[in-house]
């Protein structure tokens, strides 16, 4: 899935057109930021524990950069 349409996804999965149980008006782009931002937040502490566990020259870093796409996608949304 390409970081745009992982970025359409979020948003509508945060945008419930039935706000009959949400008395505030519901910010979907936000609320998705939120959970990009906390899976960034993740993959940098599991990465302090990889590279804490295994000293090594390889970094996972195709995740963080996937998600920092998706992130960008979302602000334009």
């Amino acid at each position: 899935m390409t970081p745009k349409e992982k970025a359409i996804e979020l948003f509508d999965k945060f945008n419930n057109p039935d706000t009959r149980y949400y008395p505030y008006v519901h910010n979907a782009q936000q609320c998705a930021l939120i959970a990009v931002d906390e899976l960034i937040k993740y993959h940098d502490d599991l990465m302090d524990v990889v590279r804490y566990e295994l000293p090594s020259n390889i970094v996972a870093i195709i995740p963080y950069k996937y998600w920092e796409e998706v992130k960008k996608e979302i602000e334009l949304l």
